[in-house]
């Protein structure tokens, strides 16, 4: 008899849902080109730009009026744009950031929280993000939040209304990989939300560590775009997310301290 494999009903966030579980940034790419190719080989549906540091449109200072914007490459009807508040420091500045990209994107409410400490380790400042996402929450946006890897403070996240947590692997753009994996877990055990790890992933094997350890998703910008070979090094984390994902689902063997023969010994003939 053959048991049935589970099946993945995709990644919901904020009552949508997605097929891929890989999110990917817009930045740091040599150009747009490269950022689409990266994006289209990650297979992603969920793209994230900081509204503070990326031209929208051809109109914007420095951009003639012939050449393509961000969303001419990534259009918001192939792509869920994800708004973020990348190099703010102050509660206001992230509140302020969210509600200018709400207006350039007609009323779009899902946005992504971070409010950084310091521009040293950019770890999350997070008494400041619990302010803002209070805030945010009651202007009406879908707020997947960035923070620490603190259980506590992904649970508070979650009961102030986030439709998402996303605690990190390690700093940002370290490449570090997951370095608190208990804590990680334990968030994931206690959660009703979305878990994303976004930060510090650094090749596929990070990503597939973080799926096997059952995160609901991983956000990358930093390990792609930095990546030698950016397209490539997309299509590798497609795959590690997914075979994360399926190795999760599909539940590993204990550890154990000594040998399990993988041929049983009783009916063995003599």
């Amino acid at each position: 008899m053959t048991t049935a494999s589970p099946a993945d009903a995709g990644l919901v966030v904020a009552g949508k849902t997605y097929s891929s579980r890989l999110l990917t940034g817009t930045g740091k790419f040599k150009d747009l080109d490269e950022t689409r190719l990266a994006t289209e080989a990650a297979g992603a549906q969920i793209v994230t730009v900081a509204i503070r540091r990326t031209p929208f449109f051809n109109t914007d200072a420095g951009q003639s009026q012939d050449e393509p914007s961000l969303l001419d490459v990534l259009p918001p009807d192939r792509y869920t744009i994800l708004p973020n508040t990348a190099g703010c420091y102050t509660a206001e500045d992230a509140v302020r950031t969210c509600r200018l990209a709400r207006e350039l994107l007609d009323g779009h409410k899902l946005t992504k929280l971070e409010v950084l400490g310091d521009q040293r380790t950019l770890f999350p400042d997070v008494v400041q993000t619990l302010k803002a996402a209070e805030q945010l929450v009651k202007d009406g946006f879908d707020v997947m939040v960035y923070t620490s890897d603190d259980p506590i403070l992904a649970k508070r996240l979650e009961e102030i209304g986030c439709v998402a947590v996303m605690p990190l692997a390690a700093p940002i753009g370290s490449g570090l990989g997951i370095q608190n994996r208990y804590n990680l877990i334990e968030i994931i055990e206690n959660a009703k939300v979305p878990i994303i790890v976004d930060a510090g992933v650094g090749t596929a094997s990070d990503a597939a560590i973080a799926m096997e350890l059952g995160c609901d998703g991983v956000l990358m910008n930093t390990a792609i775009a930095g990546a030698r070979h950016p397209v490539l090094m997309a299509s590798a984390m497609r795959k590690a997310v997914q075979a994360g994902r399926e190795a999760f689902l599909a539940g590993r063997i204990p550890r154990k301290r000594f040998a399990s023969a993988s041929s049983p010994v009783d009916g063995v003939i003599g």
